[in-house]
């Protein structure tokens, strides 16, 4: 396919993303399922447009006066790609697949409009009921740090310290162009262009013996600050498929005892053999059975139990902007609550001394500071750690680290505007 003609697909998808409400990715599969013609290339190249689009979705239909598929792809072309109106003119040319010719007004649009006085909403491309609390946890910086947050990531992995350092694995990944993360001490990362494909990951040796998993460096630094030491007892509470229960595992060194568990059993169905694959032999994965409760028999015995609650997602919309433009505030209750109980379940598990590591992928203050300052009312037994004393866990970088993060009396938030990461919040609580 010319790239004329990825152009004319990529219109084509995103209406039919509007019109049948389906996500971005089914739409995507589906169309290559249809089009088999299409190579991987061209199916990267759209896709990298589709998200591209979503990422600007609000401040593309704001220069170009209009809210059409056509028009946020063009004026994403500008904002995103930085393409200039006699560029985008070339791709549409009218010609066989190529979209028809711009038209007065949308060279207009291209050459003179801009986002100097576009609404924050607008400009920073979020929903406008979100503008508030981005508000309250930014203030005038928002559009910035949402603008971030609408940037393509990099692709980032962990080397799994049981079976690997990474200055070994460093070489093997070179083809990839795989070079350190800033902050975390056993992070890779991988720079991805706006066409470009996810590298085959999955395929490469290192990752089929389990030396490195894909995992972003926010989320490496939020396992690293829980400070999981070997031969503690620790509980990861929302354990999922696994990514940070891995983490622990590799922290702990396969001394002690891990617990992993979450209250949807179907969450844990990749756990067990991503365990096998990593060497962890340390870890026992409970699964709910009925109404019983799987940790019935910890009574203030954990060393830590590491809370990846349920939030909104918002710290990571850089990977996912179509979630963005989904969410709504009926959303952000339901995951409060969750919140709440999942807070609660963990207090009575932890022993003196011992610690919860509350991580959230959000940047919104109901689910972060906020949530801490409620959970300390109920709990008079916690106290926070401060943030100057939790980012000790990565020694040589820890004050340039902690000054890049946005703190508060709660915990500390990374964002990619920020430390380059996903949007993580981080609170660490110790018993009295």
């Amino acid at each position: 396919m010319t790239p004329a003609a990825r152009l004319s697909a990529a219109i084509e998808l995103i209406g039919t993303i509007d019109a049948q409400r389906v996500p971005a990715a089914k739409a995507l599969k589906e169309w290559g399922t249809a089009h088999r013609y299409a190579g991987s290339g061209d199916r990267a190249a759209i896709s990298g447009l589709i998200w591209d689009v979503l990422r600007r979705r609000a401040s593309s239909a704001w220069i170009m006066d209009g809210d059409t598929p056509r028009a946020r792809l063009l004026g994403m072309l500008k904002l995103e790609r930085g393409m200039d109106v006699d560029s985008i003119a070339a791709l549409c040319d009218g010609g066989r697949f190529a979209p028809e010719p711009l038209t007065e007004p949308e060279r207009a649009a291209l050459a003179t409009h801009s986002l100097a006085d576009a609404p924050a909403h607008i400009a920073g491309d979020y929903p406008e009921w979100l503008d508030g609390y981005l508000t309250q946890v930014f203030g005038d910086d928002r559009v910035a740090e949402a603008t971030a947050m609408a940037s393509r990531a990099p692709l980032d992995l962990r080397v799994n310290t049981l079976k690997a350092k990474r200055e070994k694995i460093l070489p093997s990944l070179a083809h990839l162009g795989a070079h350190p993360t800033p902050w975390s001490p056993i992070g890779l990362r991988i720079d991805l262009g706006a066409d470009a494909r996810n590298p085959g990951i999955h395929a490469e040796e290192d990752f089929i013996k389990g030396a490195i998993e894909v995992q972003d460096e926010g989320s490496q630094l939020a396992a690293l600050l829980s400070a999981a030491k070997p031969g503690e007892q620790v509980i990861d509470l929302c354990a999922g498929a696994g990514g940070k229960t891995l983490a622990l595992a590799a922290m702990m060194q396969g001394k002690g005892r891990l617990i992993a568990t979450d209250h949807d059993k179907r969450q844990l169905a990749p756990i067990y053999e991503r365990l096998s694959r990593a060497g962890v032999h340390n870890c026992d994965v409970r699964t709910p059975k009925g109404p019983d409760d799987s940790l019935s028999d910890i009574h203030a015995s954990a060393d830590l139990v590491l809370i990846d609650a349920p939030c909104t997602g918002t710290g990571t919309w850089r990977r996912n902007p179509d979630a963005k433009w989904r969410i709504r505030s009926g959303a952000l209750e339901v995951r409060l609550k969750d919140q709440i109980a999942v807070l609660d379940r963990a207090a009575p598990l932890v022993k003196p001394g011992g610690r919860i590591a509350y991580v959230t992928c959000s940047v919104l203050p109901p689910e972060n500071g906020e949530q801490i300052r409620s959970f300390l009312t109920r709990h008079h037994e916690f106290s926070v750690v401060p943030p100057s004393q939790t980012t000790t866990v990565l020694w040589d970088k820890a004050e340039e680290f902690a000054a890049a993060t946005l703190p508060s009396p709660e915990g500390l938030l990374m964002t990619p505007r920020r430390t380059g990461t996903d949007g993580f919040f981080v609170s660490v609580l110790r018993r009295g």
